[in-house]
């Protein structure tokens, strides 16, 4: 009995050990899943930014196409430019990008109207400059070598448009727009587009009852700056003239043909494109009572001169601020400036028309008479002198003076 119970033991084990001996490999397995990041695209203004000017007409320095470097403040007009160069970035692949472009709008953000397309340009760097400070959260990728499978770098140039279409004030920033999202430069930029510019004149030039070959003084005007209130126009200020006739047939004569000459032939010098400077070159003073306090006396005080035409004989005194055309060096003893002759703005005015010439208000290469340029609702304050020929008779009444404000 107990030999069979150990036989029946010992089968049982062995059976159960087979498996083991016979069966070749056993195992199993898991899924896995990886999810990429949805990476938003990154944009980054780096070392390239220009403002340049239109080519309709030339600054006192800048011309067509040139960087407007007289430019100080936030307003731009039609035909002006803004540039930048900016580098963009998605990780995901550089495929993924589908725009890069300029935008404006009235506050900041993505999602502003698309005004431009940007251009891509080959990399102009090898590693990335220091001037993009471009950086993923804590990591800097300053000094890093370009990642031509993530990275990319685009040209804006935007152009301001006519006045139907952009005026008033304005955010203008770049985007770049991927699969995964937006994003703009941290660096918007604020302008006044196309402001309104204007100037004010207040009051009249008027002489009455002069007696020939004296003096006589105008009573005060005002000119001055009406651009459109918040815009920060800067206006350089400038005066012309013409002759003066007698719109009646009333055989007039003064003093020796039927008008009244404005000046000494001043006239704007031919020197456009020159390397124009600002002050006079006309290179003549008030010649009315005084030459600059230096004899011979003015023609009025020489009785031989009375007849004689070839004299200024309207003359101007402006102050504005701390400054005056007292210390103009076109200006004689009493602080009065002969006016040049023309019925159109030219470049030249730059060195022969400015209404106040002394001192700078900035530094060069552009500089600006101290008292000359005005702000949004400033103005000068203006004097005439009238130097009446002998003899001298006709009612002077037409003629012009023109006033001329240019945006800088």
């Amino acid at each position: 009995m107990k030999k069979t119970l150990s036989f029946l033991v010992m089968a049982i084990l062995a059976l159960s050990v087979m498996p083991s001996v016979f069966a070749v490999s056993v195992g199993g397995g898991i899924g896995i899943d990886i999810q990429p990041e949805e990476f938003a695209p990154l944009i980054w203004q780096c070392d390239n930014r220009l403002v340049l000017e239109d080519c309709v007409e030339a600054g006192r320095i800048s011309d067509c196409n040139a960087a407007l470097i007289e430019r100080i403040t936030n307003y731009a007009f039609e035909g002006e430019q803004i540039g930048w160069d900016i580098l963009v970035m998605d990780k995901n692949k550089i495929e993924e990008i589908e725009d890069v472009v300029g935008t404006i709008g009235s506050s900041q953000g993505t999602g502003n109207d698309i005004e431009v397309e940007c251009d891509e340009i080959p990399f102009p760097w090898a590693v990335i400059p220091a001037s993009c400070n471009a950086r993923i959260l804590e990591e800097d990728l300053t000094g890093t070598p370009v990642d031509f499978d993530t990275q990319a770098v685009y040209r804006c140039l935007f152009t301001v448009e006519t006045p139907d279409s952009m005026a008033g004030e304005y955010f203008l920033t770049a985007e770049v727009i991927s699969a995964d999202g937006e994003a703009i430069m941290d660096e918007n930029e604020y302008w006044f587009l196309n402001p309104v510019i204007a100037l004010t004149i207040d009051g009249d030039v008027e002489f009455a009852d002069v007696r020939q070959g004296s003096v006589a003084y105008s009573n005060t005007i005002l000119v001055g700056n009406d651009a459109e209130a918040g815009s920060g126009v800067l206006m350089d200020m400038f005066i012309s003239g013409t002759d003066f006739y007698d719109s009646d047939t009333s055989g007039a004569m003064c003093p020796t043909t039927n008008h009244l000459k404005l000046s000494q032939d001043l006239r704007s010098q031919a020197n456009l494109g020159f390397g124009l400077a600002p002050g006079p070159s006309f290179g003549a003073d008030c010649d009315i009572t005084q030459n600059g306090g230096i004899l011979p006396a003015g023609w009025i005080n020489t009785p031989a001169q009375l007849g004689v035409d070839n004299h200024d004989h309207l003359c101007y005194h402006a102050t504005s601020g701390a400054y005056s055309t007292l210390a103009d060096p076109r200006a004689d003893a009493e602080g009065y400036v002969g006016i040049v002759y023309s019925d159109i703005f030219t470049r030249n005015f730059y060195n022969d028309a400015e209404i106040i010439w002394n001192g700078i208000l900035t530094p060069a290469p552009v500089s600006y008479s101290a008292g000359n340029v005005l702000t949004p609702g400033a103005e000068i304050a203006m004097t005439f002198k009238l130097g009446l020929p002998e003899p001298c008779v006709g009612n002077f009444d037409s003629g012009d003076i023109f006033f001329w404000g240019e945006a800088i």
